[in-house]
């Protein structure tokens, strides 16, 4: 006699979201040049010399800003990128990784 198999399979449904986004924020110091910031928004998060230019001066008249929104990976590699174009000139630029909902 031929037995029979039921393919019962059943269905999952799944909720996909998409990924967690992050901002890099660059904060003002006293120490690193206007020049330097300019070339890490250029070299680093890719702007343009005139965003790079206006990015700069808000940062150096409001304190910080925000200079990108990535994955966390890709945050978090940019800040390191950054952090240690800064270190090997002698500054001490600093960049933070923030969920992108959160306030500054």
């Amino acid at each position: 006699m031929e037995q029979q198999q039921s393919s019962s399979q059943a269905k999952e449904r799944v909720d996909l979201k998409e990924p967690r986004r992050f901002k890099v924020v660059i904060h003002n110091d006293d120490f690193t040049t206007m020049d330097f910031v300019v070339l890490v928004l250029k070299t680093v998060f890719y702007k343009s010399e005139a965003e790079s230019e206006q990015l700069m001066l808000f940062v150096h008249q409001k304190g910080s800003a925000v200079v990108g929104i990535y994955s966390y990976d890709m945050a978090r590699t940019k800040v390191q990128k950054a952090t240690d174009m800064a270190r090997r000139e002698g500054f001490p630029l600093r960049l933070s990784v923030l969920p992108e909902d959160e306030e500054l």
